[in-house]
């Protein structure tokens, strides 16, 4: 049991990111598992936009600005802690480095970015 974390480009408009990815019309850009902190910083931006609940096995769609935020704080991202989310490693970063390039660039390609989570 625990935090498992994926980011997913997604260009599809099914009804669910599974039926777009069945589809052929998505891909996966990234996998954590327990980077905490993440997780923490992802809970808090679902709720600055009105998202109400447990913050899991939600589909959170990343922005622009939401990655170049990510890729301004990532490596110094506030301690964060939850039901069986373990901590973040120093080779989170590294791990989430990649994702922000790798998101940079499905955006600019003309897909959506999605965020989820389940603990």
């Amino acid at each position: 049991m625990g935090l498992d974390q994926y980011a997913f480009a997604r260009k599809g408009t099914g009804d669910s990111l599974q039926a777009d990815l069945d589809d052929g019309n998505g891909f996966e850009i990234q996998y954590w598992r327990k980077h905490a902190n993440l997780e923490g910083w992802m809970s808090d931006l679902y709720k600055s936009r009105g998202g109400e609940g447990e913050f899991n096995c939600v589909e959170l769609q990343l922005f622009d600005e939401d990655i170049a935020e990510l890729e301004k704080v990532h490596a110094t991202l506030e301690t964060s802690s939850g039901f069986f989310w373990g901590q973040t490693y120093p080779e989170h970063i590294e791990e989430t480095q990649a994702f922000i390039d790798k998101a940079k660039e499905a955006l600019t390609n003309g897909y959506k970015i999605i965020y989820t989570s389940w603990w």
